[in-house]
């Protein structure tokens, strides 16, 4: 898809899946349908009348040309779902964006993540929640999933950065201005060490109550599972927990107190088998078969011998491959990976974690 294409579909924001599989149907590509574009075409994607004149008033004003500069000025990128980086993890929703706007390091959605999702009106024992499981989330290098609102989302990126992890936050608005304004120093702090915002909405859209369900599905499809770390009943976080439940990944929640109302929703996934309870992110570690680092090890700074075992030790990850899947994501012959495995795990880099399956040490 052209960029100018990209932009513009994305900049009218009436594309879902559904839609976008429609028009190509219909007309083969999304080039062609934006030269189609209209009111008959957008009432027959569904599109209520505010949406149809809506949409129709912010093409007449659109400038390609001048979108794609404010983005490359503000260090933001568009991509696609027909784009080779957009996430391979999305694609597997049944309603993936089609759309997403990124501004930071797209590269840590390859690695594993785990969405960290709570209440805004976070309590003195959610933070204790939160201060202990995310932590060990980034020792297990793992990537921390959330959205960036006050409360648990924020105390989430807060704990990724103290303890030397990467994040990322998905928006559910724009990236234009960053909702909550109290967070928007968080965000920059977020990209400055190598994490990610995203959002599939356009610069200018602001946030209401149909964005934010929006934004949950993204958290839930991108993460192998979601903890829920403090939530009540009816809240967002219980119903990323649900979409993620829905994609087929793992939800975990911690139980609090029987009579806080801070935990209700916690306790509802528990009760109605929703989600597996948990006291402690080794848990959760366990049950995806993430493997930790050994604590009892001292660091050593990894300096690879040749371009090919520092290819193999980046395809590595904390999540248990076999030479196969290191053959595909390092695009090396496997007798070469298994020989640079061994160098590496001589040298304290790699581990093999019985099976055939290695980890990043």
């Amino acid at each position: 898809m052209q960029l100018s294409t990209a932009l513009t579909w994305s900049w009218l924001n009436v594309l879902t899946k559904k839609r976008y599989d429609m028009l190509c149907q219909a007309f083969g590509d999304l080039e062609k349908a934006l030269g189609e574009i209209g009111e008959p075409m957008l009432r027959g994607l569904g599109c209520q009348e505010a949406t149809v004149f809506g949409a129709l008033n912010r093409l007449d004003e659109f400038d390609a040309d001048a979108y794609a500069q404010l983005l490359g000025k503000q260090g933001m990128r568009l991509m696609s779902i027909e784009d080779d980086a957009y996430p391979a993890v999305l694609r597997e929703m049944g309603d993936p964006p089609v759309f997403l706007y990124s501004k930071g390091s797209t590269e840590i959605l390859s690695q594993p993540c785990i969405g960290c999702v709570g209440t805004r009106e976070m309590s003195t024992y959610g933070k204790r929640v939160t201060e202990l499981f995310t932590p060990a989330f980034v020792r297990a290098g793992m990537v921390t999933v959330s959205g960036l609102a006050e409360g648990i989302d924020a105390s989430v990126a807060r704990e990724t950065l103290l303890a030397g992890g990467k994040t990322v936050a998905v928006l559910g608005h724009g990236l234009g201005a960053i909702y909550p304004k109290s967070n928007a120093k968080l965000a920059e702090e977020i990209v400055s060490s190598g994490g990610l915002l995203l959002t599939e909405f356009p610069l200018d859209c602001p946030p209401d109550k149909y964005t934010f369900p929006a934004r949950n599905r993204i958290i839930a499809g991108l993460s192998l599972a979601t903890v829920v770390l403090e939530a009540g009943e009816g809240s967002g976080a219980i119903i990323t927990a649900d979409l993620a439940l829905e994609y087929g990944r793992d939800c975990f929640a911690v139980p609090g107190q029987i009579f806080d109302e801070n935990y209700r929703g916690c306790h509802d996934l528990i009760a109605s088998g929703r989600a597996r309870l948990v006291s402690s992110p080794e848990e959760v570690l366990r049950e995806l078969r993430i493997v930790a680092p050994d604590a009892t090890r001292a660091a050593v700074e990894f300096v690879p011998a040749d371009r090919e075992e520092a290819a193999v030790w980046t395809a590595l990850t904390s999540m248990p491959q076999s030479v196969s899947d290191l053959t595909e994501r390092a695009k090396i012959d496997a007798a070469i990976i298994n020989a640079k495995l061994t160098m590496l795990e001589l040298s304290g880099s790699a581990r093999n974690v019985g099976n055939g399956m290695w980890v990043r040490s």
